[in-house]
C-alpha cells in the first residue's frame, strides 16, 4: 500500500485467543479515516500453540500490506482466572512479537483508557464503542463487521490517533524486546505466580 507523505498509518489490535480483531486507520494531521478492520479466526484449530502460529503469520500478513507507522494495541484484562491471563498474554505477545520484528513501535492502552478516549465513559459497552466509532469514522451501517473484536481493535487505533494531539499517561511504548522487559517488570511471573498456573487444573 502506498503512502502519501506526511500521513501516518495506524495497526490497531485487540488479542483474543479464538478470536484476535485489527483495524487500521489513515491518519493526515489531525483527521482519521478507516482503511480496514477485521478479524483472525482461530476457533477452527484446536492446538494453542498453532494459534499462536496463525496470529503471527496474519498479523504479519497486516503489517505487510498496510505498512502501519505505529501499532496500538489493547493491555489484558486482568481477571481471576489465571489461566485465561495467561492465554490472553501469549497472544497478545506474539503480536507484539510480529510488530518488533517488522520494527514498528507498540503503544499498550488499558481497556478502560481506550473506552474514556472514545466515549467519554470508561464503562462503555463494546456496542456503545461501535456506535461511537460509527459516527467519527462514517462508517456505512452496511460495513460495520459481525465481530466487535475488529471495532475493539479500531479503538485501540483511535485511541492513539487522539493520542497523538494531546500526548499523556496511559499508554506504555516498546521499541524492543528489552524496552518490553524493563517497562513490564511488575508482569514478569514470580516464583509464586509460576506455582499458582501450575496448580491451577481449570481448563477453559
Amino acid at each position: 500500500m502506498k503512502k502519501v507523505n506526511g500521513e501516518k498509518i495506524i495497526l490497531g489490535i485487540d488479542p483474543g485467543t479464538n478470536v484476535m480483531g485489527y483495524g487500521v486507520l489513515r491518519v493526515n494531521g489531525n483527521k482519521a479515516g478507516l482503511i480496514a478492520m477485521g478479524v483472525i479466526d482461530m476457533r477452527k484449530e484446536r492446538d494453542p500453540y498453532l494459534r499462536l502460529g496463525k496470529i503471527f503469520e496474519r498479523v504479519t500478513g497486516i503489517i505487510d500490506e498496510y505498512l502501519p507507522d505505529e501499532m496500538a494495541i489493547e493491555a489484558p484484562f486482568f481477571g481471576k482466572n489465571v489461566q485465561s491471563m495467561l492465554k490472553l498474554g501469549r497472544a497478545q505477545g506474539v503480536a507484539i512479537a510480529a510488530a518488533i520484528h517488522h520494527s514498528v513501535p507498540i503503544h499498550e492502552y488499558a481497556p478502560l483508557k481506550i473506552k474514556m478516549a472514545i466515549t467519554g465513559e470508561g464503562q462503555a459497552s463494546k456496542e456503545q464503542v461501535a456506535g461511537m466509532l460509527q459516527r467519527l469514522l462514517n462508517i456505512k451501517k452496511e460495513d460495520m463487521p459481525k465481530f466487535m473484536d475488529a471495532t475493539d481493535a479500531l479503538g485501540a487505533a483511535y485511541c492513539h490517533f487522539l493520542q497523538l494531539s494531546t500526548p499523556e499517561t496511559g499508554s506504555k511504548h516498546y521499541g524492543s524486546w528489552k524496552d518490553f522487559v524493563n517497562k513490564n517488570k511488575d508482569r514478569l511471573a514470580s516464583k509464586d505466580a509460576l506455582n499458582e498456573i501450575n496448580n491451577n487444573k481449570q481448563v477453559i
